[in-house]
C-alpha cells in the first residue's frame, strides 16, 4: 500500500512455451518475453553523439546519488566492430538499420542484407528444414533503406496541457524525486546526423539512454551484451500518453505486466528503488500530479 493507506496491486507474471511450432527449444533456454516499444523519435535516439551518452554514465556512482547508469557495447552487424547500444530494451541494436534487420529475422523470420540466415537454432530440426523463398534473401537492400527513413523520420506527438497547474506540479515532482537522473529530459543531436532533418535537434525523450540495475524484481536474469540479467536501458517516456489509443492498452515495461503509470514506477527498484519510494511516500495529490505529467507527454 501507499504511504497514506491507498491499496494497490502489482501482478507478476509466469511464462510457459506451448504447440511449439519449430522443434524443441535448447534446454538451457533463457525467456525473456518483450513488449514491442513505439518507433517514435527513433532517428533522434539515432543521432546523439556517442560522447555525450559516454559522458552522461557513472558506472562506479563517482557523484555517490546511487545512479550507475552505463552504455551496453556490442557489435554492429554492419561494420563487425564493438559500439555502444542504444535501442532495445537493453540496448543491443547500435542504429537503426541493426534494429530493424535485427527485428525483421527475429520477431518474423525475414532475411535481409545484414542477417542473410533464419533464426533457428540447432535443436530446431523442423525450422533448419522449412522452405525458403525463391530469393536468397526476403528483404531489398532498397526496401531496408526505406524502411530505415521511415523509422528515422516518424515524428514525437507535442505535450498536451503544458500549462495545466497539475501537470506543471508533476513535472516539478519528476524532477525532485529523481526520476530524471535516468528519465533524462533533453538531449541534443550531433552535426554529423545522417539526415539534414535530424542535425543539431534539443529534444525531450526522457531517457539516457543507458543501462542501469533494476532491481531483482524486475530482473529477467537473461544478460545481452554487457548488460546483465537485472540492467534495463532507460525507456523514453515521451508518447507514453497515447499508449491507450494506439495500442488499445496501457500494459508498461519489458514484458506489460504493469497495467498503467503507477504500476510501472511501483515495479521500479535498484538504482530506482529511492524515486519509486518518494512516489510511493508521495500524497494521492502529488501522485495524481506525477501521472497526469507523464500523461501529457
Amino acid at each position: 500500500e501507499f504511504a497514506d493507506g491507498e491499496g494497490f496491486e502489482l501482478r507478476h507474471p509466469k511464462y510457459s512455451l506451448r504447440n511449439l511450432g519449430y522443434g524443441p527449444v535448447a534446454p538451457n533456454l533463457q525467456m525473456s518475453p518483450r513488449v514491442a516499444p513505439p518507433m517514435i523519435g527513433q532517428g533522434l535516439l539515432e543521432a546523439v553523439p556517442e560522447a555525450d551518452l559516454i559522458a552522461n554514465a557513472d558506472p562506479d556512482d563517482k557523484n555517490g546519488d546511487g545512479i550507475s547508469g552505463r552504455a551496453n557495447r556490442v557489435i554492429d552487424p554492419l561494420t563487425g566492430s564493438q559500439t555502444i547500444g542504444r535501442f532495445g530494451w537493453k540496448a543491443n541494436q547500435t542504429n537503426l538499420v541493426s534494429q530493424n534487420s535485427g527485428a525483421a529475422v527475429g520477431d518474423i523470420g525475414i532475411t535481409s542484407p545484414v542477417h542473410a540466415v533464419e533464426n533457428c537454432t540447432p535443436t530446431q530440426k523442423d525450422c533448419l528444414a522449412a522452405p525458403v523463398g525463391g530469393n536468397e534473401i526476403d528483404l531489398s537492400q532498397s526496401f531496408l533503406d526505406r524502411l530505415t527513413l521511415y523509422t528515422r523520420l516518424l515524428a514525437v506527438p507535442a505535450q498536451r496541457n503544458s500549462d495545466d497547474p497539475k501537470v506543471t506540479a508533476g513535472m516539478k515532482l519528476f524532477e525532485t524525486i529523481g526520476c530524471a537522473s535516468c528519465h533524462m529530459m533533453t538531449l541534443k543531436t550531433g552535426s554529423d546526423a545522417v539526415l539534414p532533418e535530424l542535425v543539431n535537434q534539443t529534444f525531450h525523450p526522457f531517457t539516457d539512454l543507458l543501462l542501469h540495475d533494476m532491481g531483482p524484481d524486475l530482473a529477467d536474469n537473461r544478460p545481452d551484451g554487457l548488460a546483465t540479467g537485472l540492467e534495463w536501458r532507460t525507456q523514453p517516456l515521451w508518447g507514453i500518453g497515447h499508449f491507450q489509443v494506439t495500442n488499445g492498452h496501457q500494459r508498461l515495461l519489458h514484458d506489460g505486466r504493469a497495467r498503467g503509470v503507477a504500476e510501472a514506477i511501483l515495479w521500479h527498484g535498484g538504482e530506482a528503488e529511492k524515486a519509486r519510494e518518494s512516489f510511493r511516500n508521495a500524497s494521492s495529490q502529488e501522485r495524481d500530479a506525477l501521472i497526469a505529467f507523464l500523461n501529457s507527454l
